[in-house]
């Protein structure tokens, strides 16, 4: 646990806190380009986006992204991206490695920026990266738990004690069940863990580095995050823009929206 102390003059408040999962930095953007004031793209040189450049400060002068060549990984990825492959065993991979069900075939990611690992998904079975999920939690939710679904997930989830509600709830279980990877601990990201993974250096989506996250579509993804001006929503991230909102820009969908899924996990 940790304990917060607010100090005033006139009280001292203590607020006991949940113990959270410590992760790495924080991921740069992906962008490695720089706009100049008729908005075409050009190299991110001084005169553009230096201190005293015509647009100055652009995300692509900096970073990690911008180290390019210079930069050291622990594993590989686009731009800034540092990504590892993770066997269902939970073994680091090479780099070559391809997904499959065997012990030893690759089935993760883990991010050796941040210390996250992602759940990779697939093309068929539990994982398919076709299937939705109506946003569903019975606890940390807001005051709405949302909606427990209908079989949007091609009957991946028809056993008990599923039955065919394909909802976030049910997906974790069915996830930390079969212990993919060698854990039993997968969640539903925050909205910042899922903008960690957004390549905006990409022309088109869907925006993240397709060589350690393929089979992502180029739409909405649900985070744990419940929308507190009104709870009946959650956040959401587009993988095809960068956007997190809803494509009404009200900040959040309506829990009983189906969105698409990825599962992460704290790593080691």
């Amino acid at each position: 646990m940790r304990v917060v102390l607010l100090a005033s003059a006139a009280m001292c408040l203590f607020t006991v806190l949940p113990a959270q999962a410590q992760t790495g930095r924080l991921n740069d953007t992906g962008q490695t380009s720089c706009y100049n004031a008729a908005d075409a793209a050009v190299a991110c040189d001084a005169a553009t986006a230096g201190n005293a450049g015509t647009r100055p400060h652009q995300d692509g002068r900096y970073g990690r992204d911008a180290a390019g060549g210079a930069l050291t990984k622990t594993g590989a990825g686009a731009a800034g991206f540092d990504f590892t492959k993770i066997a269902n065993n939970g073994t680091a991979l090479a780099a070559s490695a391809a997904l499959g069900t065997n012990p030893t075939d690759w089935a993760c990611t883990r991010d050796n920026v941040t210390g996250l690992v992602w759940e990779v998904k697939t093309t068929a079975g539990l994982r398919s990266s076709a299937h939705m999920y109506r946003w569903y939690f019975t606890s940390d939710n807001g005051g709405n738990a949302g909606n427990v679904g209908t079989d949007t997930c091609g009957g991946s989830l028809s056993a008990a004690p599923y039955n065919n509600q394909c909802n976030t709830s049910n997906y974790i279980a069915a996830v930390n069940s079969a212990g993919l990877c060698g854990a039993t601990d997968w969640r539903l990201p925050t909205r910042r863990e899922l903008l960690g993974i957004v390549h905006y250096g990409l022309a088109s989506g869907p925006l993240v580095d397709a060589t350690y996250l393929p089979n992502t579509q180029s739409s909405w993804y649900w985070s744990r995050d419940t929308y507190a001006p009104s709870p009946t929503g959650a956040w959401v991230v587009n993988f095809d823009s960068g956007n997190t909102g809803n494509t009404g820009n009200t900040g959040a969908d309506l829990k009983t929206v189906d969105n698409y899924v990825r599962l992460v996990r704290s790593g080691q």
